[in-house]
Order: structure tokens, then C-alpha cells, then sequence
């Protein structure tokens, strides 16, 4: 399966993730942070309590820990 049917089938709008940005790929890392969506545990534990801009700042932190991450056949 390659990375871009993966980034496709996964790609959400804004006011989808900050509802939830779960893709259903929940495994967590040794760092205990989600290889789906980028959360760490405590994120994920804590989502519902935060607040929009909360969640909006987590979202783009997100991004971030995902994209330093290697991608699907890149290993």
C-alpha cells in the first residue's frame, strides 16, 4: 500500500480533527505518543477536556511529530 493512498484515506478537515484527530491506526510508540495521529498518550487522555485553541495548537504539534517521523517504505 503506498504512503499517499495512506495520507488519502486518512486526510480529514480541520473541523473533523479538532473533534478527534483518531485516525484508527492507534499503536503508541516508545514514547508513548500515537503513530495514527501524532497525539501522545496524555493528549489523547486529555483531548475532550481542551479547549478549541488547545486542541488547535496540539493539532499543529501533531503535524510536526508526524512529519519528522520516517514514512511508510521508507524504513
Amino acid at each position: 500500500m503506498s504512503s499517499d493512498f495512506i495520507e488519502r484515506k486518512y486526510r480529514m478537515s480541520q473541523d473533523e480533527a479538532l473533534h478527534s484527530p483518531c485516525v484508527r491506526m492507534c499503536t503508541l510508540d516508545d514514547d508513548d505518543v500515537c503513530l495514527g495521529c501524532g497525539r501522545s498518550l496524555e493528549e489523547i487522555k486529555g483531548w475532550a477536556a481542551f479547549s478549541e485553541s488547545t486542541r488547535a495548537a496540539l493539532l499543529l504539534r501533531c503535524r510536526e511529530r508526524l512529519a519528522a517521523r520516517p514514512r511508510f517504505g521508507d524504513w
